[in-house]
């Protein structure tokens, strides 16, 4: 009894840690895009988390937890329903590492983690209603269905060799990074984004509030990872906290010297998505990885991230905040490193990541642009040129994030 204890306020710290983090989000997107539309940033990052609990208690939870299933879709019913003794107390023989209310609470702030992925890459310019849908949609079923073939026991825990993804690179950061990527070739690019077959830089409002942003965010991901361990094991979460934040350090310092090299100036920009890049890596594996494994998944993910930019860039797909850099190409770099690296590497570990790199794909694009495409031809996805200009503060929210303070925007 007392063991469970300690593991559970382990696993709800983890859990408000996790929570925290969606205020890193909102801080890094507000920071990186303009100032005219800093409430609808705000307002669909408030969205994300509110909606995406409640639609995870009402069907997500036991949708990605359906108990015996075939592995690829079932669910358990609507509605929590804890397990009881004969007595009609809670079962606390449920799970030797936390309760069932804190098992679903942890497993619900990552559900709405995918949304908020998708949310900076389609910045500035995506009608808010046309998003909201795409939230209860996509948060509210495919995430929890994804889930389910790795975190329920679904066929890819079932392979000779099991898919192995220990916090999420893809099961949470990839899930959100293929949908943004669907999002961002649907809607097009922001106004000026690229003129002339040239790329123009959009610079962030508040540099500063990124800045915060991320570091609450590596704060977070103590809990992300953390809590990941499922129990408050003294060497399994000491090692996982280690190896999060030596490859956290290694990417962003890798990004912020090859961005130096390549482009000629110290872009804190850079830096600060090389860190997530290098949280976002090390999340599938950081408790099978050394402190080495560590600092080397890390750096390669600082250094894709630069490489990974520019290629956006040049494909004239437009994402204001990096996430498809981010929580895509890294959360694949990050999901197959676990077969290279670490206690689990080897050819076969490879060849089952890989196909869980592939499942993942199959379901993320082709249901995110079922509901995109869907969406931009009823309702639209996008706002109007002159909402886009003016910003979408004053026109979709009828406010002004800082009515004293006015700066000159294009």
């Amino acid at each position: 009894m007392e063991l469970l204890t300690i593991n559970n306020v382990w696993m709800m710290i983890c859990t408000a840690l996790v929570f925290f983090m969606h205020l890193g989000f909102a801080f890094l997107e507000i920071g990186l895009t303009r100032q005219k539309n800093t409430i609808n940033i705000l307002f669909k990052n408030i969205f994300i988390i509110t909606v995406g609990l409640l639609l995870y208690c009402l069907v997500g939870f036991n949708l990605m937890y359906p108990g015996e299933f075939n592995g690829v879709i079932g669910f358990a019913g609507f509605g929590l329903d804890a397990p009881l003794t004969t007595e009609g107390t809670l079962d606390l023989a449920y799970n030797e590492g936390y309760t069932y209310w804190t098992d679903f609470l942890f497993q619900g702030m990552f559900a709405a983690t995918a949304a908020t992925v998708v949310s900076g890459a389609v910045a500035e310019r995506m009608k808010i209603g046309a998003f909201m849908i795409f939230t209860i949609i996509y948060v509210g079923f495919i995430y929890p269905i994804a889930g389910s073939w790795k975190w329920g026991g679904g066929f890819l825990q079932t392979l000779d060799t099991p898919f192995y993804d220990f916090a999420g690179s893809t099961l949470v950061h990839s899930v959100g990074g293929w949908a943004a990527l669907v999002a961002v070739c649907l809607l097009g690019a922001r106004i000026g984004k690229f003129k002339e077959g040239k790329i123009q830089a959009i610079p962030g409002h508040n540099i500063p509030l990124a800045t915060a942003g991320v570091l609450i965010l590596w704060l977070g991901w103590f809990g992300f990872n953390g809590g990941s361990v499922l129990s408050a094991d003294p060497e399994a979460t000491s090692l996982t906290l280690t190896t999060t934040c030596l490859a956290a350090a290694a990417g962003g310092v890798v990004a912020a010297l090859v961005s130096t090299l390549r482009y000629k100036n110290l872009d804190l920009t850079m830096f600060l998505n090389g860190i997530l890049g290098g949280l976002v890596g090390i999340t599938a594996g950081a408790d099978q990885m050394s402190p080495t494994d560590a600092i080397i998944i890390g750096a390669i993910a600082g250094a894709i991230i630069v490489f990974a930019v520019s290629l956006i860039d040049r494909l004239k797909l437009d994402d204001p905040v990096g996430a498809i850099a981010v929580h895509l190409v890294c959360g694949i770099w990050g999901t197959l490193a676990v077969g290279l690296f670490g206690n689990l590497a080897g050819g076969a570990q490879f060849v089952s990541q890989l196909i869980g790199v592939v499942s993942y794909a199959a379901i993320c694009i082709g249901s995110s642009f079922l509901i995109i495409f869907a969406l931009k031809k009823t309702i639209g996805i996008r706002v109007s040129e002159k909402e886009e200009l003016e910003g979408l503060d004053a026109h979709e929210h009828g406010m002004d994030a800082y009515p004293d303070f006015r700066l000159n925007e294009h």
